[in-house]
């Protein structure tokens, strides 16, 4: 057995629950547009696995990313969760972006195609993700992950659930109050 060089990383973020307070009262592309300008905390996921919001309009999203070491599988390249990580953050914040004040999501289905693997050498990759289709509870879109001299490694497509509260149950929470 050879000799190991440990490592280590250390990640530190900011409480998620402001931001997502605000999540209620603003639009989607509001609230996102307020993360990526650095006037809303970016949710502790980014902070973990090293990726940011780098560009955000309507139906749009593209997260940016540079591979490490630390996201690594066993066999020496880097882990496929990163890149569904970017797939599903890019493609959810495409969604998100279309989306009054108060209406969630959640990713129902992820497809995801891998076709080069990804090293430390790679260099910064983008991805882009973008709707297809934003109905009243079903929303899809799709994303492709590539690096900055346009090289594809990969591309998905997602279904969202969108969750709209009916007049009903705005009804029964206002007579609670």
């Amino acid at each position: 057995m050879g000799e190991t060089t440990e490592r280590t990383r250390t990640v530190v973020w900011q409480d998620p629950l402001p931001g997502a307070d605000a999540a209620r009262e603003l639009s989607g592309l509001e609230y996102l547009r307020a993360i990526a300008n650095g006037d809303l905390p970016a949710p502790p996921i980014a902070d973990l696995m090293g990726f940011d919001l780098s560009e955000i309009e309507e139906g749009r999203a593209v997260f940016e990313c540079m591979p490490a070491e630390y996201h690594y599988n066993p066999i020496g390249t880097v882990h496929g969760g990163l890149a569904c990580t970017l797939f599903d953050s890019a493609m959810g914040c495409a969604v998100h972006t279309m989306l009054p004040a108060s209406v969630g999501y959640t990713t129902v289905e992820l497809k995801v195609n891998f076709l080069k693997p990804i090293t430390a050498e790679t260099g910064r990759l983008l991805c882009e993700g973008k709707t297809i289709h934003v109905g009243g509870r079903i929303a899809t879109a799709e994303a492709r992950l590539y690096d900055e001299g346009g090289k594809l490694y990969g591309h998905a497509s997602t279904t969202c659930m969108i969750f709209r509260e009916s007049s009903k149950e705005r009804s029964v929470g206002e007579s609670r109050r």
